[in-house]
């Protein structure tokens, strides 16, 4: 699954690195990283970050394996503008 996560929506609240450490990483208090492409065994957890960020800044791609978007929006607009999208693997992200 691959996930974008807003970084000018992001406030910094840490619930999706409460919910999927494994994913998702606070780095200092407000700078977050993340692996934009999550193995489908933390699909659960990630799932529940999606749902709990209060700023909706995280976006989940293929979140059954069919291709469908799932998220609650704030990545962007139809042309990206105003997203982050991380490049590479591994942890990403940098506010």
């Amino acid at each position: 699954m691959r996930l974008v996560v807003d970084l000018n929506r992001c406030q910094g609240y840490a619930q999706c690195a409460f919910l999927a450490p494994d994913v998702f990483v606070m780095h200092g208090e407000e700078a977050l990283l993340y692996n934009p492409y999550a193995d489908g065994t933390q699909r659960e957890q990630v799932m529940r970050a999606v749902t709990a960020c209060p700023v909706q800044a995280i976006l989940m791609d293929d979140p059954d394996g069919a291709g469908a978007p799932e998220g609650t929006g704030g990545a962007g607009g139809a042309d990206g503008a105003g997203s982050a999208v991380p490049v590479g693997e591994g942890l990403s992200g940098v506010r």
